[in-house]
């Protein structure tokens, strides 16, 4: 087995017991890069001198008998909204193309402080507005198993990059199933905190309220790993709940009396005959188990898509004016006026996705729409927050498909906005109630394409929810990695 296939975990135990350097592991995921990046695009930028200087760092650390943390030397890749002092942040967007960051994002300066190794910036759909990395200024990233399918979106360079090896773990965002979609598309894990549980402190906001940083790994245990090294408060984020927090581990609890929901409203949108029958198997198998399954129903869920596209265009209308040529990023040439400034700026800038919500979040918000879909959409939201919290009184996981379908073809999809929205129909509810979610692999349909399942807990239980993904992971076959012929 090549370093770049092995987990976090696995390699964490090879480098304290100093069978292998940082600087070896970093260069195995540095060539990997180098042999598939072109065929995939999961980068935008990719540090090579720095990761290596970063290595090798780590190893005289090592070598002098340092206290170094369990991802001390791994090479990790941040989605291109997250801030890294000194490097791009282009938000996969041409209006930012050339912005260099002047400071580190909260969850780059914790995984630096805790010695890890960042590779580089990984493609996004632009400012994440998207469900398939098509919207990337950058060009769109493939799907390690099929390059003719999307990766996902629209943390879908995170998710491909992890897949393939390009690097051991990622951190993306997640809005309405950012991390999670494109983690089932690329056979991965991702996890969506609970909201306020990490910092959102240098993450180039889409939506602010629903916005969370989230890792995207090769397993479970990984997950939780990477959660631990990044969860907490933070003074610089209002949003973030200063709390104590565990050490996430995995396998300490077995899967006896855990009470999963399954909502039978959510059915009828599955619209691939084999997501469905990975799921179901995947349901016996836990409760074959010990898992005690219940069919409840959450009669909101026809609310949670529209609703969250909504609230999330409104908050993008709103962060997004900032960028008007005048401050910083991209900025219009030959123009006459401020005016002209503003218009030739934002029309140039900015990509057809990022404009379709911006007019749609601008409309929602003005006078006489205000109260007739804004306002309702934020009070069905909470009508969902509060029947999900009684739920989980009856309940401790609530287990859904992560998406309807399996990766689809590049291009499928780009043409038709709702068609594409309704990609995020089981992962929006999350988002909407705070609470955390994750992703898990559970096998591949019949076209080869991975499949995965998502299980949501009440919010701060990420403890529950990591304890019933590693039995699941456990328990079902984990897709074959795709790249090998990429």
């Amino acid at each position: 087995m090549q370093l770049y296939e092995m987990t976090l975990h696995q390699l964490s135990e090879m480098l304290a017991d100093k069978l292998i350097s940082s600087k070896e592991l970093t260069q195995s995921v540095l060539e990997r890069i180098q042999s598939l990046d072109s065929k995939l695009n999961a980068f935008i930028t990719v540090d090579s001198n720095g990761a290596l200087k970063q290595a090798e760092s780590v190893d005289n650390k090592r070598l002098k008998g340092d206290s170094l943390c369990v991802i001390a030397g791994i090479p990790i890749g941040l989605k291109d909204n997250i801030c890294l002092k000194n490097m791009r942040t282009t938000c996969g967007s041409k209006m930012l193309e050339n912005y260099i960051s002047p400071y580190n994002a909260t969850v780059a300066q914790k995984l630096l402080a805790a010695d890890a190794v960042i590779v580089g910036k990984l493609n996004m759909d632009e400012f994440a507005m998207g469900s398939s990395t098509e919207n990337s200024y950058f060009g769109v990233t493939r799907n390690p198993y099929d390059i003719t399918k999307v990766a996902g979106g629209s943390s879908g360079g995170c998710a491909a990059a992890v897949s393939c090896g390009e690097v051991i773990a990622a951190l993306g965002s997640d809005t309405g199933g950012s991390v999670r979609q494109p983690a089932s598309f690329c056979g991965v894990v991702g996890l969506k905190p609970t909201y306020g549980s990490v910092s959102r402190y240098g993450l180039v906001a889409f939506a602010s309220s629903l916005d969370q940083i989230g890792p995207v790994c090769k397993c479970v245990k990984d997950t939780a790993i990477m959660y631990s090294a990044i969860v907490g408060g933070d003074k610089l984020d209002m949003t973030s709940q200063n709390k104590e927090y565990p050490n996430f581990e995995v396998g300490q609890k077995d899967l006896k009396g855990l009470r999963i929901g399954l909502p039978v409203d959510m059915y009828e949108n599955i619209t691939e005959p084999d997501v469905l029958e990975r799921f179901e198997n995947a349901i016996r198998l836990l409760e074959k188990n010990g898992a005690r399954i219940r069919r409840i129903s959450i009669a909101e869920t026809g609310y949670a898509l529209p609703a969250y596209y909504v609230i999330s265009s409104a908050e993008a209308s709103s962060n997004l004016a900032r960028f008007d040529g005048v401050r910083y990023g991209f900025r219009a040439q030959n123009i006459q006026s401020i005016d002209e400034l503003f218009v030739k700026t934002r029309s140039q800038g900015f990509g057809d996705e990022c404009k379709r919500r911006i007019m749609l979040g601008t409309s929602v918000l003005s006078e006489g729409y205000y109260d007739e879909y804004y306002s309702k959409a934020v009070k069905a939201a909470k009508m969902m927050t509060h029947n999900v919290k009684q739920l989980f009184e009856s309940v401790d996981i609530i287990a859904t498909p992560t998406c309807a379908e399996t990766a689809f073809d590049i291009g499928k999809k780009v043409d038709d906005p709702v068609k594409m929205y309704n990609s995020d129909i089981f992962t929006v509810l999350a988002n909407l109630t705070g609470v955390p979610a994750i992703s898990v692999p559970c096998g591949c349909a019949g076209n080869g394409l991975p499949v995965g399942i998502q299980l949501m807990a009440d919010s701060f239980c990420e403890q529950t929810l990591f304890d019933a993904a590693y039995w699941l992971e456990s328990l079902v076959n984990a897709p074959e990695r795709g790249c090998e012929d990429v």
